[in-house]
């Protein structure tokens, strides 16, 4: 392995390694730049062992991960009774738990600001806290499922590789 060939790959491992974590702290896309690392290593190699196919299946891997990271927020969201207040709210709660708090804010923004937008709306407290937590399973699941996802992307790339 030359020195330009384990250059490419140390900037597809750091593009993975900022994928993982962008997963779990969601300010960043994490799986498209799984999807990155692996398309500029295919890139620079002229898709000896990284190929089209490959690249292909990321892209629709990387398209899924969006709808079911979306859909298993959602879902966890009206499974627990959260309607459109609770929902503005959870999203509102995470930009500003990210900004405020990190990751411990991250984790507490959306249930805080799903449980606000239900009261805003109406609710009792009971029902707004239930609609808070729903978000919170929703936003675990779908990290969860995203995670698995980027590493499923990280094995194959190094399936091809050796």
């Amino acid at each position: 392995m030359g020195w330009g060939l384990l250059i490419i790959l140390v900037v597809a491992i750091l593009f993975f390694t900022v994928g993982l974590v962008g997963i779990v702290i969601p300010v960043l896309p994490g799986i498209l730049f799984i999807w990155l690392g692996a398309l500029i290593y295919a890139i620079f190699t002229d898709f000896r062992e990284v190929g089209w196919l490959v690249i292909a299946v990321f892209t629709l891997l990387t398209i899924f991960s969006f709808i079911v990271d979306y859909l298993a927020n959602l879902y966890g969201a009206k499974k627990f009774g959260a309607g459109r207040w609770g929902i503005a709210g959870s999203i509102l709660g995470m930009m500003i738990g990210i900004v405020t708090g990190g990751l411990v804010g991250l984790i507490i923004g959306p249930i805080i600001g799903a449980t606000l937008g239900e009261l805003i709306s109406g609710k009792d407290h009971r029902s707004a806290f239930k609609a808070g937590l729903g978000t919170f399973v929703g936003f675990l699941s779908g990290t969860l499922i995203k995670f698995i996802i980027g590493l499923l992307m990280i094995g194959i790339f190094f399936w091809q590789l050796f």
